[in-house]
């Protein structure tokens, strides 16, 4: 479990295809209180440690396996080496809740639509498809690539549903969103309650 408050922004080192996809991610976690088998959150998606490398100074790296299912319903197939990864250790009990409780389970894959500078911050406008967007309300929460924001305004169209998210200067800056731009795809969680209603409405 996880709160959409990322911790640090990673660097995908490297992908290698045998069988699973593994994945390296640099980090300047300490990864000498990281288990191997614990969990990580990768832009949104759960990952589990099976290799890692502390570093003494600097970043060392960890390495988690993507099933091909995984790879199917996130955007694992548009990562390349060198790209920021958001990155988030699981919750303790204990720890503060700050944004929202995220599973890192993807419901789905939006595309950034729209990039407006409002002020300091951005207004960023994502597209869901069509079947997604009875999970969206105005002032909800949705975990983007990982990070807990808050919906603006909620649009149905036919060719899906557009919600809008608005990201001060820090969430830009200690995120993955300071190298996204219009046109990438981004991995979408929705809030869990919201799935719940959804499928006790589809029963009723």
């Amino acid at each position: 479990m996880f709160t959409g408050i990322v911790t640090d922004v990673g660097r995908l080192r490297s992908l290698e295809r045998r069988g699973d996809l593994r994945l390296v991610i640099e980090t300047v976690y300490d990864l000498n209180t990281v288990e191997t088998g614990a969990s990580i959150a990768c832009n949104g998606i759960c990952l589990t440690v099976v290799d890692k490398a502390p570093a003494d100074k600097g970043r060392g790296w960890f390495a988690a396996d993507a099933s091909a299912e995984t790879e199917r319903v996130t955007t694992l197939g548009d990562w390349r080496e060198g790209a920021p990864v958001n990155l988030e250790r699981s919750l303790k009990v204990g720890d503060e809740l700050g944004g929202h409780i995220v599973t890192g389970h993807v419901d789905c894959v939006g595309d950034i639509v729209g990039w407006d500078d409002v002020g300091d911050s951005v207004t960023m406008s994502v597209r869901v498809p069509p079947s997604h967007g009875r999970l969206l309300a105005q002032k909800g929460s949705v975990a983007v690539d990982g990070v807990s924001l808050t919906v603006n305004s909620v649009r149905d169209n036919t060719d899906g549903t557009v919600f809008t998210v608005n990201l001060i200067p820090h969430t830009r800056a200690v995120t993955g969103f300071a190298e996204s731009a219009a046109g990438a795809r981004v991995n979408i969680e929705f809030d869990v309650m919201a799935r719940y209603v959804a499928r006790l409405a589809q029963r009723s």
